[in-house]
């Protein structure tokens, strides 16, 4: 999959190349931010997806239905994020960039709530619109934590 993924941006690029070359050396010197974009796109959708389905079509209480989809969601986005947005195909330390992206996850979720109550309960925004602040803060300090932590490039030992 990760493959057809990077088949895909390549041919992206190239087509911005060819049609767009004024704007291409910006695409291809933000192409990460763009693959981090789509993981966490395609992360929402199993997310929203799998909590309806689960609740509509299964029957479950919507909170466990969330918990389901957030866990399901959450290996979707560390699998895109680790080898497409970061390119780190290395198996050695998975383990350790499990624990510590589902531990941001986690906070995330907890800063989440937080941040959708100040901006609804306090400042009085709408909660949909509260949710698109909160997401984009959340995404922005995602990324770095993931780039500068997480799937930081390791130096080459001797």
């Amino acid at each position: 999959m990760i493959r057809h993924l990077r088949e895909l941006e390549e041919r992206i690029l190239l087509r911005t190349d060819r049609h767009l070359p004024r704007l291409a050396p910006h695409v291809r010197r933000y192409a990460r931010v763009g693959r981090f974009i789509a993981s966490g796109g395609t992360s929402a959708v199993v997310d929203l997806g799998l909590l309806y389905v689960g609740t509509e079509y299964f029957f479950l209480h919507y909170l466990l239905s969330a918990a389901i989809a957030f866990v399901f969601a959450f290996f979707v986005s560390f699998t895109l994020q680790k080898f497409w947005t970061f390119g780190d195909a290395s198996t050695d330390r998975v383990h350790i960039q499990v624990s510590l992206s589902f531990t941001i996850a986690v906070v995330n979720l907890g800063i989440n709530t937080a941040l959708m109550y100040f901006f609804v309960d306090v400042v009085g925004f709408g909660y949909m619109v509260a949710q698109v602040i909160v997401g984009i803060l959340l995404a922005f300090e995602s990324f770095f934590i993931l780039k500068l932590i997480i799937f930081r490039k390791r130096a080459v030992e001797a």
